[in-house]
């Protein structure tokens, strides 16, 4: 049997076809493969999103900013010695970009001017720290990545 050009065309086009719809069918049905977003509320974060600029406008017009820091027993979060501890309010967001099922948040509740986020709450890695803070009553937002 004797294959045109034309038909060999058609068939390498059938065949890259096939391949093609294989993958796509394989990486949608497989459990392995996650197609999760990065936030489950993605559309509700993007419209908080010139709060969020002015929250870090103002985070960043202090003369001492929130500091996060490593040690042996976690991470750090030193909050500014001039203001009163015991007033600031808010919550610490941890983001694994890795792994959405390790992602906690802690309430604000000081009885120093630092908070410690323990050790035993962290696994090895990358973690995305956003804080959510206010001191009387004005909103600031810091975030930063921490490889631990």
């Amino acid at each position: 049997m004797k294959i045109n050009w034309g038909t060999g065309i058609v068939i390498a086009f059938g065949l890259f076809m096939t391949f093609i719809l294989y993958f796509v069918f394989k990486v949608q049905t497989d459990s392995k493969y996650d197609n999760e977003l990065v936030v489950e509320d993605y559309y509700q974060q993007e419209m908080k999103v010139q709060g969020n600029i002015e929250k870090k406008q103002n985070a960043n017009a202090l003369e001492q900013k929130v500091k996060i820091s490593k040690s042996a027993e976690g991470i750090v979060v030193q909050f500014p010695a001039d203001f009163d501890f015991q007033t600031i309010k808010g919550k610490v967001s941890l983001y694994r970009p890795s792994n959405q099922k390790l992602d906690f948040e802690i309430p604000i509740s000081l009885s120093t001017s630092h908070l410690l986020i323990p050790k035993s709450n962290l696994v090895g890695g990358l973690w995305d720290i956003t804080i959510e803070w206010e001191y009387n009553e004005v909103n600031y937002l810091n975030k930063e990545s921490v490889y631990y």
